[in-house]
């Protein structure tokens, strides 16, 4: 019995939509940061934004690991999310669609949910005297968007979908990443042959 449970939950968490992020395809050109600012922004414009008070801030961030690597950073919407568990006026909540919101109204900053968060993936705003976090377009979805960040990557490093799907795709990938590598292996080792650099059994 406890494993058909188990099976059902997975299979819902496969039918789940997320953002997935493919750390190996980001460039850090924060297109994502600044469509999300401006996806918060009260006038929804570039030009205009930059001018609100308070600022808009972006709910999505890149981080920099190494010298030549960086990786967009958002919240995880965790299934046992602690950050509701912690907040003691309730203003951390999850949507019809799965998505931990945030009710700026409700928030007291106390950051007892930037502590919990494993992720850190929480911000504080001084302006505004709130948290502010991801919430997956969730306004954009229900209207069949794609979040902003998503919409604004170049290169693919942030993609929305299903989670089935979406392991169905890396799967595909990392076959013919694999197959070409072969591939690339078989061309090399035959080349030494024909140089005579190793025999006809590689050695």
């Amino acid at each position: 019995m406890e494993s058909i449970v188990s099976s059902i939950g997975l299979a819902r968490e496969l039918d789940e939509y997320i953002v997935f992020i493919d750390p190996s395809k980001c460039m850090g050109c924060r297109s994502c940061e600044i469509a999300c600012a401006i996806e918060h922004s009260r006038s929804r414009d570039l030009f205009k934004a930059i001018r609100e008070k308070p600022r808009p801030m972006p709910r999505i961030y890149v981080v920099s690991t190494d010298s030549l690597s960086s990786m967009p950073m958002k919240c995880l919407h965790c299934r046992d999310a602690p950050c509701i568990s912690v907040c003691p006026s309730r203003a951390l909540y999850r949507s019809l669609e799965g998505y931990v919101l945030v009710e700026p109204t409700r928030c007291i900053g106390c950051l007892m949910c930037m502590i919990a968060c494993p992720f850190g993936n929480l911000k504080y705003s001084i302006e505004t005297r709130a948290i502010i976090k991801c919430d997956s377009c969730y306004e954009r979805v229900r209207r069949g968007e794609l979040p902003a960040c998503v919409e604004a990557c170049p290169t693919g490093a942030l993609r929305y979908g299903r989670l089935r799907d979406i392991l169905e795709d890396l799967g595909r990938e990392r076959a013919r990443q694999i197959m070409a590598g072969v591939y690339t292996g078989m061309q090399q080792l035959q080349s030494l042959r024909w140089q005579g650099v190793v025999g006809s059994r590689g050695q």
